[in-house]
């Protein structure tokens, strides 16, 4: 076994690899950028080097800088984790060139998967089951255009070299088809500098189904079962899990069997995935199952199967690497129970995922039965550069309703603050009842649309947001309040439980304004009657980190840093409590100040209205350009522009205000 790797790669998969090698008694080396150089997978690693800029093109994706520093330090192997230069054949012969040892598959393995259509001719030689389509050289629009005729509308136009999504186009009619073919040419060209495209059948319910398996590069090939990774936003994976609801033996037979062939066929060394996509019309069948593509690498959600099976792939890579026997042989390998991994990303629901960038002033992840894969820290950096992933929650259980459960609750333990993340919107996709029965397929998510995005707070975040309220006028900083709550030496003054009134009091959480009767119960030990609006009012108590409401429901919270009342945590979703006003014994609403602020750094691309023009709720009235995508901030309420302060071609900072929207009266 070689005694030093370096990982050629960061965040969460290098911190992953490090901790597999430290059990192995591995001397770890990191390479890191400039944006990096206080990252985890740096701190964690018993040497790290300095490779280049923040942008990967300049550090990360620079075959020769990660060579240099492993020649610098000594390193014995290079893994080279998912993303980046995992995939590229050059490096990997560079690497073995240099005399190191690739913890990978071999280059020409490599080659042989890396364009799609290539490796469809492949599988078809193999006997795999392929996706009914066109792979052909001929690429001029008339033979692409009779083609998709042949096999019938709608079809999906891929970038032969394509991946995540790039390049991949669905056409439903022929009209559109030029169009479609001509977008995809573009993307293609831009995103791998191949403009050439394959045509598939578009399968009207696909589940996407993968299959693990395992090489010696010497004619051995195992499979470790399958994964579904059909829950699926924009063609990137959100949800995964092993194995996959509804699979019967048999079939499970036929696409493993498939799977390893497909293996044998490009003599495969190491980890790799072999990519299916099921036509889940009629259940998952065996001749309704076809090869899409194999990932030549580690995968994401690599955490399933090893929880499944009992078995450390990276301890695996290692070995192999090393020229040591595939550890286990495949009647040794076996399912047990069920697991789940959800992928937490820094971004925001509510702008349309727009990512999510900055430091992270408060960062809590669940501990207990929860494993987590995380390359983050409390007073880390989420950079603009790099895949907004910032952790992996993987449950295991022994069935699959309680691992949805089990997964459910892990997300929404989730407390990120001020950064943004998707943890509510994880929670209700893990909790809807087509998901939950197993139901799923990669329309999933865009079929449900905004029901599975939090769009406002629940009536515990409320509550608890009323706590804030009061607790803020009783014991905040700035002296006396006024509030009824203000007490002596003897406790609170003339205040009875039966009271006839009540003291109401306003807070805006998360934009919106909540009202409600607060009352005292006289304890001294911060709990409170709490009304939102008119609903019966409930017990609450707060302590240093949540609010208990009614005694079973947990809120968290924690201090926002600035001017507001804090921020609290329900289950997943962060609501920022500001604005807040004690009105007696009447009450009126708080309103919002109307403040548009830009969610990131961006540039304002256009402002359809004025100052003074009467706008109604979620109408645009700014729109910034970001991340390379357009985001419409909206009125929050119907109401009048007050003003305007930005113009189309400004650059504009993060939280900068934008616009100022007056409630009417």
């Amino acid at each position: 076994m070689f005694k030093s790797v370096l990982v050629a790669n960061r965040g969460e998969i290098a911190c992953r690899v490090f901790r597999t090698a430290r059990r192995m008694g591995v001397r770890t080396i990191a390479v890191y950028s400039e944006a990096d150089a206080d990252a985890l997978h740096v701190r964690e690693a018993d040497q790290a080097v300095l490779i280049g800029p923040a942008p990967a093109r300049d550090s990360y994706l620079v075959a020769e800088k990660v060579l240099q520093a492993a020649k610098d330090t000594g390193a014995e192997a290079i893994h080279p984790g998912y993303g980046f230069l995992s995939e590229n054949a050059d490096f990997a012969e560079a690497v073995e060139a240099a005399g190191l040892i690739w913890i990978g598959p071999k280059p020409h393995s490599i080659r042989a998967m890396g364009l799609k259509d290539a490796a469809k001719k492949l599988m078809i030689e193999a006997g795999v089951p392929v996706t009914p389509g066109y792979q052909g050289e001929d690429q001029s629009i008339g033979t692409l255009s009779a083609e998709a005729q042949r096999i019938g509308f709608p079809v999906l136009i891929k970038a032969v070299a394509g991946g995540g999504g790039k390049g991949m186009k669905l056409v439903e009619r022929a009209e559109d088809f030029a169009d479609g073919l001509a977008s995809a040419q573009r993307e293609g060209q831009s995103s791998f500098g191949d403009p050439r495209v394959l045509i598939e059948s578009y399968i009207t319910r696909p589940r996407h189904i993968e299959v693990q398996v395992f090489g010696d590069g010497k004619g051995e090939v195992v499979h470790l079962f399958e994964r579904d990774c059909s829950l699926q936003r924009r063609h990137q994976k959100v949800i995964e899990e092993a194995p996959a609801p509804g699979m019967d033996a048999a079939t499970r037979d036929a696409v493993t069997a498939a799977a390893v062939r497909a293996a044998k066929a490009v003599d495969y060394r190491g980890a790799g995935t072999i990519e299916f996509i099921a036509d889940a019309s009629d259940g998952l069948r065996a001749d309704r199952i076809w090869f899409m593509e194999m990932n030549t690498r580690l995968q994401v959600e690599h955490p399933v199967t090893e929880a499944i099976t009992g078995v450390d792939l990276v301890e695996w890579q290692f070995r192999v690497a090393a020229g040591e026997p595939i550890p286990l042989k495949q009647e040794e390998l076996s399912i047990k129970g069920w697991a789940m991994e959800a992928r937490l990303y820094a971004e925001d629901p509510a702008t349309g995922f727009l990512p999510s960038i900055g430091k992270l002033e408060h960062f809590r992840l669940p501990e207990d039965g929860v494993r987590v894969d995380t390359g983050a820290y409390e007073g880390g950096e989420v950079s603009q550069f790099y895949d907004p992933m910032i952790a992996k929650l993987i449950v295991h259980e022994d069935t699959r309703e309680a691992a949805a459960a089990a997964l459910a609750d892990a997300c929404a333990q989730v407390e990120v603050w001020p950064v943004r993340t998707n943890a509510g919107f994880l929670v209700r996709c893990l909790e809807h009842p087509r998901f939950v029965s197993g139901d799923g397929d990669t329309g999933f998510i865009a079929a449900e649309g905004e029901g599975l995005i939090p769009s406002a707070p629940s009536h515990a975040a409320a509550t608890a947001a009323l706590v804030l309220a009061a607790d803020g006028q009783h014991f905040g900083p700035h002296g006396s309040s006024g509030s009824p709550w203000e007490s002596d030496a003897d406790g609170i003054m003339g205040f009875r439980m039966n009271a006839a009134s009540r003291s109401r009091f306003s807070a805006v959480v998360g934009g919106r304004v909540i009202d409600g009767s607060v009352l005292s119960n006289q304890s001294g030990d911060l709990a409170w009657r709490v009304s939102v609006g008119d609903r019966e009012p409930v017990l609450a108590r707060r302590d240093y980190r949540s609010v208990v409401v009614a005694k079973d429901v947990s809120v968290g919270w924690a201090e926002s840093g600035g001017e507001n009342l804090g921020v609290l945590f329900d289950r997943g979703s962060a609501w920022l409590v500001d604005k807040v006003q004690w009105t007696g014994n009447h009450g009126s609403a708080a309103a919002s100040d109307g403040a548009l602020r830009a969610p990131m750094p961006g540039k304002i691309v256009s402002v359809p209205v004025k100052a003074g023009e009467a706008v109604t709720r979620g109408q645009p009235v700014v729109a910034l350009e970001a991340m390379k995508m357009e985001h419409a901030l909206t009125a929050p309420f119907d109401g009048v522009v007050e003003s305007i302060d930005v113009t189309p071609g400004d650059q504009v900072a993060a939280d900068a205000v934008l616009a100022v929207v007056k409630a009417k009266d």
